[in-house]
């Protein structure tokens, strides 16, 4: 069986297991609509159709579906938090949280797919921007009411996030320039010395 095939028989495999565990819940709990009470956890059906993807991605060995499966989830999660608090007005300033979504998707694509180098480090970037520009958008709509209490603490941790990125940027070009320098050879001086000065034979200097 080649890769192809196996991969279409996990996805079936998959949803047969998926609607057998519905069929189940609907046999042993009649009710569960009224015991789920969607109209306050609906918000839930987003994160697992997140998870489902995430799943489905290691299972068929697709890692890329681990960017759709986390930007679902992360709404799936915002649209939890404002179903419970009411606070849906603020969508002004949590949509730069997708970037961050994306973020940690490309990054799980990368680790699923054990692949590092460029694209870690460009969901990293991607993370870092979506931190910022939440904190910036927070602190603007804290001056006219919308989220005031939490802007001190998101300004100290964007601070501790944009030092730790620097040094790791510090960390990486030395240890670049560190690998780039060739290594001095047996009897040779090091670069910046001044060379010794010896007398010839034809008399003194």
């Amino acid at each position: 069986m080649d890769r192809k095939s196996t991969s279409s028989s996990v996805v079936w495999a998959v949803l047969l297991i998926l609607i057998g565990v519905a069929a189940l819940v609907l046999q042993v709990v009649p009710n569960w609509d009224q015991t789920l009470d969607l109209s306050q956890t609906w918000p839930l059906l987003v994160i697992g159709a997140g998870l489902f993807l995430l799943a489905l991605g290691v299972g068929v060995g697709r890692p890329q579906l681990a960017i759709p499966a986390c930007i679902l989830g992360g709404i799936g999660g915002i649209l939890a938090w404002q179903n419970y608090t009411g606070e849906w007005e603020s969508w002004a300033y949590v949509w730069t949280l997708i970037p961050g979504f994306v973020g940690v998707g490309i990054i799980l694509s990368n680790l699923l797919g054990r692949e590092r180098g460029d694209g870690v480090r460009g969901g990293i970037r991607l993370l870092v921007l979506s931190i910022v520009l939440f904190a910036a958008f927070t602190t603007f709509f804290s001056l006219v009411g919308l989220a005031g209490a939490y802007a001190p603490i998101l300004l100290i941790a964007v601070g501790v996030v944009l030092l730790a990125w620097s040094g790791m940027d510090a960390v990486q070009r030395l240890g670049q320039q560190r690998a780039l320098e060739p290594p001095l050879e047996a009897g040779s001086r090091p670069r910046g010395d001044a060379p010794t000065l010896r007398p010839t034979h034809g008399g003194p200097l």
